[in-house]
């Protein structure tokens, strides 16, 4: 990831160079480590918490699920109920059982109860029990109903992040770090998955029992509604208030945690470099730095938390004392039970309303993880992706399929010529042009080194044919117009073996063989091919265990895989981004050995940093801010003394230019023997 630390490792290559007079400086290069990522605030339209219930589920399960909320509740409320019902009829009893015999009170209890028919309290009893045990069915099924609802909303939102995320263009990976990205997918997954479910099974229970104790209060006593009117109000008002900040703060939250694991990933990336200047330190203020940033802002998270918890103490504790002396120095005409009643009541009201709007608050605060994610699922797409039949949902999300992509013809290409007609490409919209009206035609199995100074456009080439950024004008690839056939297909016939090598995590048959198209025979053949079967048949074979980015495999084996891959695919084009760069002179030539053996008949592009690499080339395309200023043999170029390539070789020193062009020509006179 390109960042500033690498400046900071460059500048110090000791431990002992750093002081802590350098903190200042250490802060300002921390903070422009990372740009500033944009608030999701505004990005998403809509309720958030409509978008969560609805991101997996239908509303048919939705609205089951809040059945079962409101049917747990009636069983609870109906036990409570119930009870007043047993304690009456108990009553009843009790007294009709002394009028009978012509007693006002009983005389003696033992006699009551001798006496006492059990058979009709049986009844209430089993009646008692049932709806007891009916409380806890309803509750589990409805805790388990609820849980997989949360379930099914998280596994949607991450796979619509996802999904999005692997459509998007180059351009998004290029402005966001890999902090940004890891965030999302860890911390913000994570708060979906655990915290927003318990926060929501609490705020629906406190909402449910809050509406169940206000119909209970008003039909004991509907003054009481005038309070309990009061209350909410003042309680939504506190809310309210509380939101404003902390919605933001939790944004604020997440946007400073990015730069910790932008950091964090980037150390490990480069823990031997690190090592190797003695940089430990320098990364440690650094990493501290985005720390204390992150811890700020979490504990200003949690003190609006408590100040929101404490005014919402401090309200109850005023509203509480104040009916409480209301009746002292009142005389409402009512007895001290009911006093009692209405205080207590009141009290219970009151904790109900204030820990139900705190959990509602706490519901919201989660739902800013969802915002987040929400927005990930929004990226714009890259053009010309294929997909079977767009869905309303990617309709919404700009994804579509447009009449002018067409499937690629069947065993395309079948040569290899590439036409740049009048070629632009920007990485971005705001952006100027990095390659500039580019006209080039390479015919069928031409073997092309591409050269220039650093900025010149030789990377912008390879994106522009694996059309990873905008590209204006045609690049046709036998006699195809790449810009109306669909990515995948597109990129699936080129081949490419970069500078920095990639695998997977895995085995080597998937790094090889990623899809399973091909027998084991044909992939024992290529690594016979790059030499590496005799590496591999004595320990698991096809099936060895491959560490993330191959960390378990040398530089040279992993561009050995990769060239092995590539054989695999056998298609027409291959491009090179400098792959021999990185590796021993023994793997150089043996990768330059198979090259020109396995790709004889294919075209191939390379970019070449080494010019001892393309010097037998076909041909050589310079490059200079964007536009190509010479295209032909090395050996005519070379003829050129005041030509750009001349120059660049030049620079080499007058021994390896002798050696250069002394290669170059005879690469020259082999190709013109061959042609006679």
């Amino acid at each position: 990831m390109r960042t500033k630390s690498s400046i900071s490792i460059s500048s110090r290559t000791s431990e002992a160079s750093y002081t802590d007079a350098d903190t200042e400086d250490y802060h300002d290069n921390c903070f422009k480590m990372d740009t500033i990522e944009a608030t999701s605030k505004g990005v998403i339209q809509g309720s958030i918490l409509i978008k969560y219930f609805t991101s997996g589920c239908s509303w048919g399960l939705i609205i089951t699920v809040g059945l079962f909320f409101i049917l747990t509740q009636c069983t609870t409320s109906g036990v409570d109920y119930f009870i007043s019902i047993l304690v009456n009829e108990e009553e009843s009893r009790y007294k009709s059982h002394f009028t009978s015999r012509n007693h006002t009170l009983p005389i003696n209890t033992s006699n009551y109860i001798d006496n006492y028919n059990i058979t009709p309290a049986l009844k209430y009893i089993y009646i008692y029990s049932g709806l007891v045990l009916s409380i806890f069915v309803i509750g589990i099924i409805r805790s388990f109903v609820f849980f997989q609802f949360c379930v099914n909303n998280s596994q949607s939102l991450h796979d619509q992040a996802f999904g999005a995320l692997i459509r998007t263009s180059m351009r998004f990976f290029d402005t966001n770090s890999s902090g940004r990205i890891l965030n999302r997918f860890s911390k913000d997954i994570g708060a979906i998955d655990e915290q927003l479910p318990k926060a929501l099974l609490d705020s629906g229970q406190i909402i449910a029992l809050m509406v169940a104790s206000l119909i209970i209060v008003c039909v004991v006593n509907p003054f009481f509604l005038i309070a309990i009117l009061i209350i909410v109000f003042i309680f939504y008002w506190l809310r309210k208030i509380y939101l404003k900040t902390s919605k933001n703060v939790k944004r604020l939250e997440g946007m400073m945690r990015s730069p910790v694991f932008t950091h964090l990933n980037t150390t490990i990336n480069g823990l031997r470099t690190i090592r190797a200047c003695g940089a430990q330190n320098v990364l440690t203020a650094e990493f501290d730095i985005l720390q204390d940033r992150h811890t700020s802002s979490w504990y200003m998270f949690l003190a609006t938390s408590i100040a929101f918890a404490f005014a919402s103490d401090i309200f109850c504790f005023l509203f509480i004392t104040a009916i409480t002396f209301s009746f002292l120095l009142f005389d409402f005409g009512i007895s001290g039970a009911e006093v009692g009643l209405a205080i207590s009541t009141v009290l219970a009201i009151t904790r109900k309303i204030q820990f139900g709007m705190r959990q509602g608050a706490e519901v919201t605060n989660q739902m800013m993880s969802v915002e987040r994610v929400l927005e990930y699922s929004l990226l714009p797409p890259e053009e010309n992706i294929a997909e079977d039949k767009p869905t309303k949902k990617d309709k919404k999300k700009g994804l579509q399929v447009t009449s002018k992509t067409v499937h690629a013809p069947e065993n395309w290409p079948t040569e290899g010529c590439i036409k740049f007609q009048n070629v632009f490409m920007r990485y971005s919209e705001e952006e100027q042009p990095v390659l500039k009206g580019l006209e080039l035609v390479i015919k069928p199995r031409e073997k092309v080194g591409i050269v220039g100074r650093t900025g010149a456009g030789k990377s912008s080439l390879i994106s522009a044919l694996f059309r990873l950024a905008k590209v204006e004008g045609v690049i046709d690839i036998d006699g195809v117009d790449t810009g109306s056939i669909y990515l995948e297909e597109l990129r699936k016939k080129i081949s490419i073996i970069p500078q920095d090598p990639v695998l997977f995590s895995g085995t080597l048959r998937k790094n090889l063989d990623p899809f399973n198209e091909f027998q084991d025979s044909l992939l024992w053949a290529a690594l016979e091919e790059v030499e590496l079967k005799e590496a591999f048949t004595g320990s698991n074979g096809l099936e060895s265990r491959v560490f993330d980015r191959g960390t378990n495999f040398s530089a040279g084996q992993r561009q050995l895989v990769c060239l092995a891959r590539a054989i695999l695919r056998n298609n027409k084009i291959l491009m090179l981004d400098e792959a021999t760069a990185n590796v021993d002179p023994h793997t150089d030539g043996l990768i330059q050995r198979t090259i020109r053996k396995k790709f004889a008949n294919c075209t191939v592009l390379t970019v070449a940093h080494r010019l001892n690499t393309i010097m037998d080339s076909d041909k050589v395309l310079v490059m200079e801010k964007g536009r190509m200023v010479e295209f032909d043999h090395p050996y005519i170029l070379l003829k050129n003394d005041f030509g750009h390539f001349t120059s660049l070789v030049k620079e080499t020193g007058r021994a390896m230019t002798e050696q250069l062009t002394r290669i170059a020509k005879q690469a020259y006179d082999y190709k013109q023997n061959e042609r006679n």
